[in-house]
């Protein structure tokens, strides 16, 4: 099975706030579900994540709020580049919920003692939300973009996030890595199209978010981004247009609560991953990651009534090797394809 129908998630609705402390009140005993156990009376669960799930987690607190489990908890939240909030996070910010844009963020919290090793072992692998890499253009394309060969041509200016800070730029990379390189992987291919890629980038942004939020503002010719997040920018009023291309990757999002989080934690992160919490991340523009979640109506996708087209070739971290390959050989400190390509 296509692993789009077995990792169809969640959406987001454009908000802008790349790092902001939010409150959400909960309130309310409204028969729900999602929570596998009672959360007490006014607990405050702090909530740390990348950018561009800010709108859905906003939402998915408030919803957790109306159900039994999340009786009385209340929300704080701080969102922004996945690699500065995973830093953070290890610095000693306060966090209970961590949602990240990619596991190695995520392993770090791990090693840091700061996270059980065993958050991914659940139903779903420790995975709460995914997406694909698209490419986003002008309205009227007034440089016919149709797919992947169009952003290597001369005079093209492409707006991405940058890898050093953000999970979305790491994504966006190795999809257009990947296509390059094709099913048998050749990496003189795809090493070739990222030199040429790179030498188009006009802005590099240390969130996604921040990426979109430049692009909107008139920067560059083509944004490389999450499919939910270019969902999240037409569905706000910003002027553009987007395709999913043959050839994309899957984008997997982890989330764990930590060592020492209160049991309500448990109960969200539950909720986010159950069928009314992935119907939410749906409206948003994320693909649900259970195949029994049919989103429709996602204002701002190309079809609102079938927002997530079936991709013709769509690659995953392990075909790439896994991210504990992969995350070194592409973007390593003092080495790696992408480190060795833009010095």
């Amino acid at each position: 099975m296509n692993p789009l129908h077995r990792r169809r998630r969640l959406a987001t609705v454009l908000a802008v706030a790349a790092s902001a402390a939010i409150g959400l009140s909960a309130c309310g005993s409204n028969t729900g579900s999602g929570g596998s156990s009672g959360s007490s009376a006014s607990t405050t669960l702090n909530v740390v994540g990348f950018s561009v799930i800010k709108a859905a987690y906003d939402q998915l607190g408030t919803d957790f709020a109306k159900t039994d489990a999340g009786e009385g908890v209340s929300f704080k939240g701080s969102y922004g580049a996945s690699g500065a909030q995973s830093r953070a996070v290890i610095a000693g910010q306060k966090a209970d919920v961590v949602a990240f844009s990619l596991e190695p963020d995520l392993t770090n919290v791990v090693k840091a003692g700061l996270v059980a090793p065993s958050w991914n072992t659940g139903p779903t692998k420790g995975i709460a939300s995914s997406s694909v890499v698209v490419i986003a253009y002008r309205k009227g394309n007034p440089k016919q973009i149709h797919g992947w060969a169009d952003l290597v041509k001369p005079g093209v200016g492409i707006v991405t996030a940058d890898p050093g800070t953000s999970g979305a730029a790491k994504w966006n990379l190795l999809a257009a890595y990947a296509q390059a390189a094709g099913p048998n992987n050749d990496q003189a291919a795809g090493t070739a199209y990222l030199k040429s890629l790179l030498a188009n980038v006009v802005s590099w942004n240390d969130s996604g978010r921040n990426a979109t939020d430049a692009f909107a503002k008139g920067t560059g010719d083509v944004l490389i981004s999450y499919e939910n997040e270019a969902i999240a920018a037409r569905a706000a009023g910003v002027k553009l247009d987007y395709i999913v291309p043959d050839s994309t990757l899957l984008i997997q999002n982890p989330a764990a609560v930590t060592t020492t989080a209160p049991p309500a934690a448990t109960s969200f992160l539950d909720f986010v991953e159950s069928a009314d919490g992935q119907k939410e991340l749906a409206s948003n523009g994320f693909r649900p990651i259970l195949d029994t979640v049919k989103a429709t109506g996602v204002q701002g996708a190309n079809d609102p009534a079938d927002p997530f087209p079936t991709v013709k070739t769509l690659t995953t971290i392990d075909d790439l090797g896994g991210w504990s390959k992969v995350n070194d050989e592409f973007f390593g400190k003092d080495s790696g394809i992408v480190t060795d390509l833009r010095k």
